[in-house]
């Protein structure tokens, strides 16, 4: 099935304000645009380093730009589509600290 991405506009923004990534987001964008996804499993067939969150979230994390970038999206599939929810975007760094507080499977900054 095909992937729908939900709320691009968070992904163009933060591009905007780190221009370094702006080619792994645009790859990244690429590849999505081209999945064709039949379960959670099929994610990382597309994008090997992604990671399913736990805890029945439907949350994946990917890896952008080598890892110096995390984006966290909620996934839901439909009868004909994926919806692909961003959720969250910073640095690994920033990723890190979500994670230590334990916040990577609540948080919806957009």
């Amino acid at each position: 099935m095909r992937v729908h991405l939900i709320k691009k506009g968070s992904i163009e923004s933060f591009v905007m304000s780190h221009a370094q990534c702006r080619a792994a987001f645009a790859d990244w964008l690429t590849k999505l645009k081209y999945a064709d996804w039949e379960r959670p499993d099929d994610i990382k067939s597309t994008f090997r380093s992604a990671d399913l969150l736990g805890n029945s979230t439907s949350r994946v994390v990917f890896d952008i730009a080598g890892n110096s970038y995390r984006m966290i999206c909620k996934y839901v599939f439909g009868s004909s589509q994926i919806h692909l929810f961003v959720c969250w975007i910073g640095t690994h760094a920033a990723y890190t600290t979500l994670c230590k507080a334990q916040k990577q499977y609540i948080v919806n900054a957009y």
